[in-house]
């Protein structure tokens, strides 16, 4: 998965332009060079990065031109560039200074008018991998789409002090972590989600997304995986990756939706209801889902409604009553959506009388999820044939939304492409449409 596609980037004919701006620690100048690079190979033909900090000299190079901001000439300058242009402040020495508030609103105006990406370093951080933010800083532009926090990894385990960290008398005191102490995945979520450290300065309509780079080993890939799940309460999304080797996985909220609306017409009672060792299939589908990772878990009702609440009593799960559910299942898969917090990457469809599903399957649907952002994606046994659960990427909420009628999900198949997990059970393959479905659900015991 490209850089792009992590961080949910991806320019399109009628919306390529965004501001997105850059903050913390580990790699935010070859974020932006490669985000930059990206876009333009993505067939933008230019894009235009800025820092409203400090930049090393050393660095303009990376950029295909280079232009010293000057509020009288920008835009007569930019009109015949392609590539990726880098404006800056004078240099002074070794460093470019910051852009000025005039340009910058040059490069906000442009970069609309233009429909292209603007890219803002808005942060300094000296070459090292971790940092807390002084008072003033970090600038971030209030006018922000995106907002990326970045911290390097490779500080991990390291002693806080001023040969790792950058001001690390900030970083002890918001985490309550003496000097000199080693660097822990707690200090990295104490410092990202606390206001005056990650999310310092991040504006209130900007998206967010935590950033954990230099994950180049196996071992810093597994940190950064324990690190994310706990960053998730304040950031949209996390990507851990190598911007070095160029890989990466995105971390994001997968949802759950238990369809559990029906009428239960063919089977002649309600088949929420009916038991599985020792629970009732509503019951042990929603464990298996806040088992396997789905949060948060929304269960979609209809038909005996209060039974199901009560069957679901004291589990994590948020129950929805569809007014609608005798026109269609599509009428509650569209009420799960709608019920989905801001920011959640994907969704997993339950059904309500398959409790035979295991958490390991929900899990490995989220893993290659985190992998390879498909739009859809759901298991095949045997090579051939599809079963269930389907989970499909915030990419395609829209079009679940505009689901009529009993049409479900199985609908967008034709207008997106699906993505299969090979999956070696063919019991996930069964579904209780009948009594003998159940009676050969019971024997699979």
């Amino acid at each position: 998965m490209n850089l792009i596609k992590a961080l949910r980037l991806e320019a399109t004919p009628s919306s390529s332009h965004r501001v997105i701006s850059l903050a913390g620690a580990g790699g935010k100048t070859t974020l932006m060079f490669k985000l930059g690079k990206g876009f333009i190979q993505s067939g933008l033909p230019q894009t235009i990065l800025t820092a409203t900090t400090h930049l090393g000299s050393w660095q303009i190079p990376l950029a295909d031109h280079h232009l010293i901001a000057d509020q009288w000439s920008i835009e007569r300058q930019l009109t015949h560039l392609k590539g990726t242009i880098l404006i800056t402040g004078p240099i002074q020495g070794q460093r470019c200074l910051p852009v000025g508030e005039k340009p910058l609103s040059i490069l906000l105006a442009w970069s609309k008018s233009k429909n292209l990406p603007l890219i803002i370093e808005a942060d300094g951080s000296r070459n090292r991998s971790f940092k807390a933010p002084a008072e003033h800083e970090p600038p971030i532009p209030a006018f922000s789409d995106v907002v990326i926090y970045i911290a390097g990894l490779s500080a991990l385990g390291l002693p806080l002090n001023s040969q790792f960290v950058h001001r690390p008398e900030l970083v002890s005191r918001i985490c309550g972590l003496p000097m000199d102490s080693d660097i822990s995945s707690n200090t990295f979520v104490r410092l990202i989600t606390d206001p005056g450290g990650g999310r310092k300065n991040i504006p209130a309509k900007a998206r967010r997304i935590a950033f954990l780079n230099q994950a180049d080993t196996d071992f810093l890939q597994s940190a950064g995986g324990e690190i994310a799940n706990s960053l998730l309460r304040d950031f949209d999304s996390v990507v851990i990756g190598s911007l070095h080797q160029d890989r990466y996985l995105t971390i994001e909220s997968v949802a759950g939706i238990l369809l559990a609306a029906g009428e239960s017409r063919r089977f002649g009672s309600p088949k929420q209801l009916l038991d599985w060792k020792g629970k009732s299939f509503i019951r042990h589908i929603a464990e298996t889902g806040l088992k396997g990772g789905l949060k948060p878990m929304i269960v979609v009702s209809g038909d005996h409604a209060s039974e199901l609440t009560e069957a679901l009593k004291n589990l994590e799960v948020q129950i929805v009553y569809n007014h609608e559910y005798r026109l269609g299942q599509g009428t509650s898969i569209r009420k799960g959506i709608e019920t989905l917090p801001a920011g959640t990457g994907a969704a997993v469809f339950l059904l309500a009388d398959q409790p035979q599903i295991p958490a390991a399957l929900l899990k490995a649907l989220i893993d290659v999820h985190a992998r390879e952002l498909p739009k859809i994606l759901a298991p095949l046994v045997q090579s051939d044939r599809r079963g269930n659960p389907v989970l499909f990427d915030r990419a395609v909420f829209s079009d679940l939304l505009d689901l009529k009628g009993d049409a479900g999900g199985r609908a967008l198949f034709e207008k997106h492409p699906v993505d299969y997990l090979p999956w070696h059970d063919e019991m996930i393959l069964l579904d209780v449409d009948r009594p003998a479905d159940y009676q050969r659900l019971i024997e699979s015991l």
